[in-house]
């Protein structure tokens, strides 16, 4: 009985010092990036229509920067495709080629969120987005509510999104 107790203990205390490592690596990856109002975000999209996350204020939304290089965007793609269909998502793919390059990228891998195309990463650059992936979090108010940088879960994004509303 003491044994099992003592392996509960060593689980507990091995989750929580995994959590804080995690938290403490979160934060440092994303303390600088932008905060506060939303910086303009205005392009074309892959058809080249414009799109511009103003046109999504009022709600909250998720802004995505990635690029058709990033293994662990390829990871996240996944999620986020999942999370437009019941979210706003802007997503901006950053230094990865023409408009053409990456409609076959998301052709080939099945994906159907809007995506804002930034050929030379002057949007990332505006954004203070060092390296993707990288998400923000919008709420209704047009404020970033979060923001993070590397690999996020569907269901930590869904709860950011929630927290937004």
């Amino acid at each position: 009985m003491a044994s099992s107790r003592k392996r509960i203990w060593r689980w507990s205390r091995d989750i929580l010092i995994a959590l804080l490592i995690f938290g403490a690596w979160q934060w440092w990856t994303s303390k600088d990036l932008v905060t506060g109002p939303t910086p303009p975000l205005v392009g074309f999209d892959l058809e080249g229509q414009p799109l511009s996350l103003a046109d999504l204020k009022g709600r909250p939304v998720l802004v995505h920067f990635w690029a058709t290089w990033c293994p662990v965007c390829r990871l996240e793609n996944g999620s986020i495709d999942a999370i437009a269909r019941d979210h706003a998502v802007l997503a901006v793919a950053t230094t990865s080629g023409s408009a053409e390059e990456v409609r076959a990228y998301m052709a080939q891998e099945g994906l159907h969120f809007p995506v804002l195309l930034d050929e030379e990463g002057g949007l990332a650059r505006q954004w203070q987005v060092s390296g993707v992936p990288a998400t923000f979090v919008v709420n209704r108010a047009g404020d970033i509510a979060w923001a993070g940088q590397g690999f996020s879960t569907e269901i930590g994004l869904r709860l950011w999104l929630w927290w937004a509303e």
